[in-house]
């Protein structure tokens, strides 16, 4: 599971940063590091994160407003704010931008993991459903597809994604349904957004009785021959 989860941590502390991003991936997840807000942004839109580990007082654009602009199409992501600055009012404003937790520095590696770990385990343990697709067997607790003994593993999104074409096998899911359940927003670049991800999931369909059909500007079918 924790192989699939990417990882966007943004700061400009660039030292403990390489530090923390190797302690973090040595658990199995992938970490993609940026050292300023406007560069985080740039790969946020790029790389579609399940979690963001955002600084708050970086160059170029502070953490605030990088997690306020995201919430703004975005409602979906985890943000956990990494900082400093621990006034009550500094709290209160992270939670009003809709961040998902705010941890103080200096803290230990061990303790972020297990958050990170814990905030996971209850997005996908709690539905232990097996989907027999075709000859693939889909594993949503596991973030797997396994086709003939070879398993791929999902991201969380592209798990979502699957999950609901699947709780609809054989029947027209609407684009804006799966954008409102999915990201939370039906926005345009949310719309775009999806097609990246619909992209990736096919790529990682191999069985050939197995497909995502689209349908022109309404949505898509997952479905079996």
């Amino acid at each position: 599971m924790k192989k699939a989860i990417k990882i966007l941590l943004v700061d400009d502390d660039i030292k403990n940063s390489m530090l923390l991003k190797r302690f973090i991936e040595a658990e199995g997840y992938e970490v993609i590091y940026a050292n300023n807000g406007k560069a985080g942004l740039d790969i946020y839109r790029e790389a579609h994160p399940d979690l963001i580990l955002l600084d708050i007082n970086m160059p170029e654009l502070d953490g605030f407003e990088m997690a306020r602009t995201i919430r703004k199409t975005d409602k979906r992501v985890i943000i956990f704010f990494l900082t400093d600055r621990t006034d009550k009012v500094d709290r209160l404003h992270g939670f009003s931008l809709k961040g998902n937790d705010y941890i103080p520095k200096p803290f230990y590696p061990e303790e972020l993991v297990a958050k990170i770990n814990e905030r996971f385990e209850s997005m996908t343990v709690s539905q232990d459903i097996e989907y027999r697709l075709g000859a693939t067997v889909f594993r949503p607790n596991l973030t797997s597809l396994t086709y003939r003994g070879e398993t791929h593993s999902l991201s969380v999104r592209q798990t979502e994604i699957l999950q609901l074409l699947a709780e609809n096998l054989g029947r027209p899911v609407e684009r804006d349904v799966i954008l409102e359940r999915i990201w939370g927003d039906a926005s345009y670049s949310n719309s775009l957004a999806l097609n990246v991800q619909i992209s990736y999931i096919r790529r990682l369909i191999a069985d050939p009785s197995l497909s995502i059909v689209s349908i022109k500007k309404k949505g898509y079918i997952l479905q079996t021959e």
